[in-house]
């Protein structure tokens, strides 16, 4: 088993910047990728950001990409999501998830290709 823990959400303004961690414990000798979702109220869990652990391949949402980077830290376990120009859209439950094992790369962006996933953080995006 693989437990997730997020941090760093909170209520900012519009084009503020936050930084979101992930830290993994347990079996993590296991991790093959780990990525972001967002959830807001009423919608759907959409993709927003996936990095592979061993080479570090970051793959973005639309909505994200140039707003966002997503690191990982293997020493540690943890996994980053550095958010800046943030818009009220990005309003959302935030939540960390983990992959074991390789999958198809279309399963990427997909809640399916993933195993472990956090209890989430709220990020508020006041205008």
């Amino acid at each position: 088993q693989v437990q997730l823990v997020e941090s760093g959400g909170g209520l900012v303004q519009a084009g503020d910047s936050l930084r979101l961690s992930c830290a993994a414990s347990g079996r993590t000798f296991s991790i093959y990728s780990m990525a972001w979702f967002r959830q807001a109220p009423g919608k759907e869990r959409e993709f927003v950001a996936a990095i592979t652990y061993s080479r570090g391949n970051t793959a973005y949402a639309n909505s994200v990409r140039g707003r966002s980077t997503i690191s990982r830290d293997n020493a540690k376990n943890t996994v980053y999501l550095q958010m800046n120009s943030l818009k009220p859209e990005d309003t959302a439950v935030y939540y960390c998830t983990l992959g074991s094992r390789p999958r198809a790369p279309s399963t990427i962006t997909s809640t399916g290709g993933y195993d472990y996933w956090g209890q989430g953080t709220q990020v508020t995006v006041s205008s």
